[in-house]
């Protein structure tokens, strides 16, 4: 059975994962200022509740991995590109935060002292303790790793009880529901669903991660408005992924 969630109950400590395209204009690349604030919104909301707040953004608005080694590029080169461009959307979702008093810290898993701090898990801690919003960006500061992976090893790490996977869907399908009508929607699933169906939730080393830690994963759309609070207090809204 999956962990129970009660709205009286919200949740201590999460991390969302967001995808970079949350922060731009639909179907569009780059950065989106409309985009930002609305994202920045539903992040104050669960922080204003008192939830402690651990992010961390993919690059793929901007330049994604995979993308460069389509054109023959090294694939260490284009990951590491990629994990730059985490460090710019962690950057301006950082400055609309604090726009919107809500103190933040980016922490980079590649040191680049000007810009930001480097990734130390007790410091990232302490600034959840102390109610700030940190950004985790560069992914896991390797090549050959998703940002799905570094979301899955920070959440252990700051000791998340669980994991909200932002997407443009209300939750897990058994197919694309933009291209598949009849496609079904999961309630919850546990992580070896995820596994042997093949599901689009997070790649698999995300998955083992999580499946060996015990951390649940929400999955559900950061588009609606409110959505992101509903579940930081623990609604029952999107699929859920956990232990058998």
């Amino acid at each position: 059975m999956p962990p129970a969630r009660s709205s009286k109950k919200p949740y201590q400590r999460v991390l969302l994962k967001l995808t970079g395209e949350a922060l731009a204009d639909d179907g569009q690349s780059g950065l989106s200022t409309t985009a930002l604030v609305r994202i920045a919104h539903e992040i104050k909301s669960i922080h204003d509740e008192g939830v402690q707040t651990g992010i961390v953004i993919g690059g793929g608005n901007i330049f994604r991995g995979l993308q460069g080694t389509t054109t023959g590029m090294d694939r260490a080169t284009a990951d590491y590109m990629g994990m730059l461009a985490t460090v710019i959307n962690s950057l301006a979702l950082q400055d609309v935060l604090e726009r919107n008093m809500v103190f933040t810290r980016v922490q980079t898993a590649l040191e680049m002292q000007r810009l930001a701090e480097p990734y130390i898990r007790r410091r990232a801690i302490r600034h959840l303790e102390k109610g700030r919003v940190v950004i985790f960006a560069a992914g896991t500061g390797n090549p050959f790793f998703t940002t799905d992976t570094a979301a899955s090893l920070r959440a252990q790490e700051i000791n998340a009880e669980v994991i909200l996977k932002a997407t443009k869907v209300d939750g897990v399908y058994s197919q694309d529901p933009f291209k598949n009508k009849r496609a079904r929607r999961y309630d919850s699933l546990t992580y070896m669903d995820v596994l042997r169906k093949g599901l689009k939730v997070m790649d698999a080393t995300a998955i083992s991660l999580c499946m060996d830690n015990g951390i649940p994963i929400i999955v559900f759309n950061i588009f609606q408005k409110g959505n992101l609070k509903s579940v930081a207090m623990g609604e029952p809204i999107g699929t859920i992924v956990h232990q058998a």
